[in-house]
């Protein structure tokens, strides 16, 4: 059977690359700290040599529209093309072309309903910066295949934040019965508190700090039952206006186990969000040499 060789879990901030390849006068004076950052996250997942990349993230309304809005879909093609027009133009991200894992996507879907999970799929599915964000940060040569996993975080009516760990845990379980010798990453991206558009979109830190410390405390600890006791779909409009991509992260915390204390976890506050990474080995993997382990700040 397949391996399940790390969890990973972070933000995807689309103002990554840009920050991260200016130089001179255009480079952020922030740049140095989250590029240093960046680099020790993405050795957590070089050291766990997988063979196939998991990717969960939220299509930004840029492919899945009101007229035809899944809640959870799964990407089944041969490749993928990747990032639109308006990333390109706002993020300075490029275009990408992404090898598809078919066989995996077969098995989580056929899997996915006899668990329970009527998962959608697309045959000609584009992704955005919520999967080529973390492929930028922890796989830059992206060379490796890849199953997209796409949850509904924006168009109500969502799904409660429950099912999100419950998709979570069952993609392990769906991960771990693939008939296959190859080693699998899941790596899902969300958000903590976030503002778009809104009075507290560009404030000095993210829109509420004490939503965040919470948020790295219960993704960092494994406190699934914690998090859940305090997170519903009306509590996420409080931290910010779009804050319901913190559900993403909930399903990453059910991929991970519950009680299962992250391997690596940093942190880094910029001028309208926090940035956040996690990593778990689940087969025991080795922590990346020089890796911060629960050094939030």
């Amino acid at each position: 059977m397949a391996e399940l060789a790390a969890v990973i879990a972070s933000t995807h901030h689309p103002f990554y690359y840009r920050a991260s390849t200016s130089t001179g006068a255009d480079r952020p004076p922030f740049a140095d700290e989250w590029v240093a950052k960046i680099e020790r996250f993405r050795e957590t997942l070089t050291v766990a040599e997988p063979d196939v990349l998991v990717m969960v993230g939220s299509d930004h309304f840029h492919q899945l529209w009101l007229d035809n809005m899944p809640q959870f879909l799964v990407g089944k093609a041969p490749f993928f093309d990747a990032n639109f027009y308006n990333e390109e133009r706002e993020f300075g991200l490029p275009r990408m072309l992404l090898r598809g894992e078919e066989e995996l996507a077969a098995h989580l879907l056929r899997d996915g309903l006899d668990r329970g999970f009527d998962l959608a799929f697309s045959n000609e599915l584009r992704i955005d910066h919520s999967i080529t964000c973390p492929i930028i940060t922890l796989r830059p040569q992206a060379d490796l295949p890849i199953v997209p996993v796409y949850t509904n975080i924006f168009a109500p009516p969502l799904p409660q934040p429950k099912r999100f760990v419950q998709l979570g845990r069952a993609i392990r379980e769906m991960v771990e019965s693939w008939e296959s010798d190859k080693r699998v990453a899941v790596i899902g991206t969300g958000h903590l508190s976030l503002e778009l558009g809104g009075p507290r979109q560009f404030g000095e830190h993210g829109p509420d700090p004490e939503f965040d410390r919470k948020a790295v405390e219960w993704i960092a600890g494994g406190d699934i039952e914690g998090c859940l006791a305090e997170v519903s779909l009306d509590s996420l409009h409080a931290p910010g206006n779009a804050t319901h991509g913190f559900m993403d992260f909930m399903l990453m915390m059910g991929v991970a186990g519950e009680g299962q204390k992250a391997d690596h976890v940093d942190t880094l506050d910029l001028f309208h969000t926090m940035e956040a990474y996690f990593t778990w080995y689940p087969d025991g993997a080795p922590q990346a040499p020089g890796a911060p382990t629960e050094a939030v700040r």
